[in-house]
């Protein structure tokens, strides 16, 4: 008779089968250890990642809510800024999720079934995890491609100047590169005063280039933005090939959209400006002079006897700005009235307002 049984190692990980043999009547018995080849474990089920918890945001969050958070715990776990061990692992987990999140049929499909698969496989080659933290990572320096442009300072914070020095550890798709037919857009604020005398504005922008086959090392450049006379808001001035550049990519357009900022005094209405001045009750009927302040810094009288009714406009010529596609023309500023009416009137005077309005 021969009696069989295993005895199995921690986590399958050996097995080991004993051998016992019983011979017959005399009775005694010997026993033979074998130790099967190494059998290895059965893989674990991916990590359940819920996103939304990692950003701190509702399942109903817009994008705006979750690029603000974002950026404030992409700020905080920055491997440059945060020395903590698992900063870095956070901060990619954390740009994973931004990816996710902000991509409409990425977030579709993991809506669906992302929090009980560990996630979706990013673009591209889905069986390549390490397709997913070079994504990542992407975003978690585009987010920061932001700036207001007044001054020739650095439009970066300082930790920015050399963002991600790790990303140059990623490798990227294989093949030549490939245009990505994407234009980088910004917004470029000018003033009122910009528009009307034109102005170039010098703009620092740090970008990861490619330097070889396998790296992506940031880059820092200069661009003189021109903006030129009477110039609307939203025109887009270009830069081909000035962008961010990914591993395997041509790089990005780079462009910037004019925005205006709001003025103290004046608003814009095409070629024109509109200022509005205040007049009492007395002034709107009897008649007065205003003095309006211009875009050059100058005063300029506006008299006016006639009845000035609330909301109505008068106009200088040629005050406004320049014409886009004729500068040396200009358009009107406009100034528009407001009357304040006094809260009460003295009898007295009531009688004679009503005598001296009676024929009108």
């Amino acid at each position: 008779m021969v009696l069989i049984w295993t005895q199995f190692g921690v986590k399958h990980k050996n097995v080991k089968c004993k051998v016992r043999v019983i011979h017959g009547e005399e009775g005694w018995t010997s026993e033979e250890v074998r130790e099967e080849p190494e059998v290895s474990s059965p893989p674990s089920s991916p990590e359940c990642v819920d996103y939304y918890s990692v950003l701190g945001v509702s399942s109903d969050s817009n994008e705006e809510e979750i690029r603000r958070a974002y950026k404030r715990l992409a700020l905080r776990y920055h491997p440059d800024k945060n020395q903590d061990a698992d900063a870095e692992d956070k901060f990619k987990q954390i740009a994973q999720a931004y990816d996710v999140l902000t991509d409409p049929e990425k977030r579709s499909v993991y809506d669906q079934q992302g929090l009980t698969k560990g996630g979706v496989a990013p673009a591209g080659n889905k069986s390549d995890p390490s397709n997913s933290s070079s994504k990542a990572d992407a975003h978690s320096w585009h987010v920061f491609f932001n700036f207001e442009l007044d001054s020739d300072d650095d439009l970066f914070n300082p930790f920015l100047r050399n963002p991600l020095p790790h990303l140059s550890r990623h490798h990227g798709n294989r093949g030549g590169p490939k245009p990505s037919g994407v234009a980088e857009v910004h917004e470029l604020l000018v003033s009122l005063e910009d528009i009307l005398m034109g102005v170039t504005k010098r703009v620092k922008v740090t970008r990861l280039r490619q330097t070889d086959k396998h790296t992506l090392r940031p880059e820092e450049s200069v661009f003189d933005v021109e903006v030129k006379k009477g110039w609307k808001e939203g025109t887009r001035i270009t830069f081909p090939k000035e962008g961010h550049q990914m591993l395997g990519h041509a790089p990005n357009d780079l462009a910037f959209v004019i925005k205006e900022k709001k003025h103290a005094h004046f608003r814009r209405d095409g070629s024109h400006i509109v200022y509005t001045t205040t007049i009492t009750l007395r002034e709107a009927l009897c008649g007065c002079t205003v003095n309006v302040p211009t875009l050059d810094g100058q005063m300029k009288p506006l008299p006016s006897s006639d009845v000035i009714k609330p909301g109505s406009m008068r106009r200088l010529i040629g005050e406004g700005l320049p014409r886009a596609k004729n500068p040396a023309q200009r358009g009107d500023l406009l100034v528009e009235f407001q009357v304040i009416f006094p809260d009460r009137i003295p009898p007295s005077s009531k009688e004679i307002i009503k005598h001296s309005l009676g024929q009108c």
